[in-house]
């Protein structure tokens, strides 16, 4: 395999890297990153610990290029980290920041054991407090991670890389920080715009007692209005605001404070669901107006940092590229990324489908592959009445009550930690049967959590009728559609096609073998190929079929997938963004055209 450095790779700070503040809807004064060289060590779980054995580069896992380790840890090794800090308290409390871990660890401060967190995905956060001391201090992790063995949420990562599935990465992979907050402190925020009402709800969630908070909300410098509380949650009154869209992406600032304490967060008013056109089409709405999202996949894997990207610019590099060429949303595909990029959707105005990751044991091909596979090569119903209920448990590889008790819990950490986010607009809680189990109570869950936001319950197929979206993965042409059924009243889409398959050696994390649906052999070729696809096979779909969205495969190459716009690298885009631009373009004016 290839060692593949991206531009921002190449000129990492080792000793500090991606330092950007973490949260950018929650920001206070304090902030002490603890990113850089940190110890560690693996060692076949139950033996005994024999020292550290080197460094590596945190928040970059021990398989990735950029660790400075390149080692994978297996389900049957232990993942030892150690990093040594100073610091001298100032205020009441010191909590202690984890953006994500993969997958359990135990904690420690200066000896003091904290306890484990589960969960490869979610942020968490310890108040050491007692445990601190000022002047030097110690920080210790012991990791642990099944991988593909367990039936937890792993995602795309396995022991068995290839094709579609990736190297399997573990421990540490977002920024680690410090912050001092007051005895009672402002603990989280739960924003809720209403475009219909042009009212901002903001829900407050405290340690201790606050007292009276004040919620304003500003745009720059002026005050748009303000509103005290003692009651954990304040309505704000809006009466001259710019809605978000992706063509216009207003954000204005919000900050909520108490006597002791006070953060910065931010918003937009926009308004997701879905609707009739004119013609009496469902379709996608923002902002009570038909709107066509026209994205891609995006797997947010980089080829020196793996599932942490190597910089904060390579994270705006990504979103900023396919906007020039025309998209306006991303499929964020099981994975969940740091809180910056769904920043930077925010503000650069990309919309965002957001996947849950998938878990479950090794899946059967029964159910993510032949009978899906037969189903669309057939026009038949998408489901081939295959249901995902309790008596087909073991096709879909949900066996473990454990592992599915669990997949509520990741759902409602998912949904709650990027609640606030402006760009989401999609939640996609089950893709290609893949540990797919009682979706329909899967999308009431996430419409009882979330009814801001539309769902797509089954992405691609094993359809069970739940949720907002009729959504069909094909990667052949034509499209043929399979039948559905003449009441189902949700919008139509395409949410995944394409995967055209260039490969550009230098370029290639693997030289010996690549995976595509179409391989092309020149540029030239390949934006032929593209704009047949979407002009003369999709965009008559708009009309005929009431096709309301498209999800490209993909952003970037994965490993042996070589169907991204970009190379695995970042250095080379396969398609000039001017030509991909102009073909989104007629995309979007034939939708407007007829159903506006």
């Amino acid at each position: 395999m290839e060692q593949l450095y991206t531009r921002w790779g190449r000129e990492l700070n080792r000793e500090m890297p991606l330092s950007e503040y973490p949260r950018p809807q929650m920001v206070r004064d304090s902030y002490v990153c603890l990113n850089g060289i940190w110890e560690y060590a693996i060692y076949p779980t139950g033996r005994t610990f024999q020292g550290y054995e080197g460094d590596i580069v945190v928040p970059f896992s021990p398989e990735s290029l950029l660790s400075g380790v390149g080692r994978n840890v297996t389900p049957e090794d232990t993942l030892y980290y150690r990093k040594k800090f100073s610091f001298t308290k100032t205020g009441d409390r010191v909590l202690l920041h984890f953006g994500a871990v993969d997958y359990k660890c135990e904690v420690s401060v200066n000896g003091t054991c904290f306890g484990t967190h589960t969960g490869g995905y979610f942020p968490f956060e310890i108040d050491i407090t007692k445990a601190l001391l000022d002047g030097e201090n110690e920080i210790t992790l012991k990791v642990t991670d099944p991988s593909e063995m367990g039936s937890q949420a792993s995602g795309k990562q396995t022991s068995k890389r290839g094709n579609i599935w990736y190297t399997p990465q573990s421990g540490i992979w977002q920024t680690v920080w410090l912050e001092e907050v007051p005895e009672n402190y402002i603990k989280a925020l739960k924003i809720t715009p209403d475009i219909d009402s042009d009212t901002l709800k903001v829900e407050i969630e405290a340690v201790g007692n606050l007292g009276e908070v004040t919620v304003t909300a500003l745009d720059g410098e002026r005050a748009l209005c303000s509103a005290a509380t003692t009651a954990g949650s304040a309505v704000l009154k809006l009466t001259d605001y710019e809605k978000w869209t992706p063509e216009n992406p207003m954000l204005y600032d919000l900050v909520v404070k108490s006597s002791a304490d006070e953060v910065k967060s931010y918003f937009g008013m926009r308004k997701f669901g879905i609707g009739k056109d004119k013609d009496g089409f469902t379709r996608l709405m923002l902002n009570n107006e038909p709107y066509f999202q026209n994205g891609l996949l995006d797997q947010g894997y980089w080829s020196d940092g793996m599932y942490t990207a190597p910089s904060d610019e390579a994270l705006i590099y990504d979103i900023q590229t396919m906007k020039d060429m025309g998209f306006n949303m991303l499929r964020k595909h099981i994975k969940i990324e740091p809180l910056r990029w769904y920043y930077h959707c925010d503000r650069l105005g990309m919309l965002v489908w957001q996947d849950m990751i998938n878990g479950g044991d090794v899946y059967y091909q029964a159910a993510t592959t032949i009978l899906p596979a037969f189903s669309l090569a057939t026009g038949l119903k998408k489901t081939l009445g295959v249901k995902d209920t309790k008596e087909n448990y073991k096709l879909f590889s949900r066996l473990d009550e454990k592992g599915r008790d669990e997949y509520y819990v990741d759902a409602e950490r998912m949904i709650k930690g990027l609640y606030n986010v402006v760009s989401i607009c999609l939640w996609v809680p089950f893709n290609e049967g893949w540990g797919q189990f009682d979706s329909v109570k899967a999308a009431e869950f996430f419409r009882e959590k979330d009814p801001t936001r539309v769902i797509d319950h089954a992405s691609g197929w094993h359809d069970q009728g739940a949720g907002d979206v009729n959504s069909f993965h094909i990667y052949f042409t034509p499209f043929m559609f399979p039948k559905y059924g003449k009441k189902d009243e949700r919008a139509i889409c395409l949410t995944e096609f394409g995967g055209y398959s260039m490969s550009i050696d230098g370029h290639r994390f693997n030289t010996e073998k690549t995976f595509g649906y179409r391989i092309y052999n020149s540029k030239d070729a390949l934006e032929k190929a593209l704009h047949t696809l979407y002009i003369k096979r999709l965009k008559p779909l708009i009309a005929k079929k009431g096709l309301s969205a498209l999800v490209y495969t993909e952003v970037s190459d994965v490993e042996d997938e070589t169907n991204g716009l970009l190379t695995y690298d970042r250095e080379i885009q396969k398609i000039d963004p001017d030509t991909m631009q102009s073909i989104s373009n007629a995309i979007y004016e034939k939708f407007n055209r007829q159903f506006k």
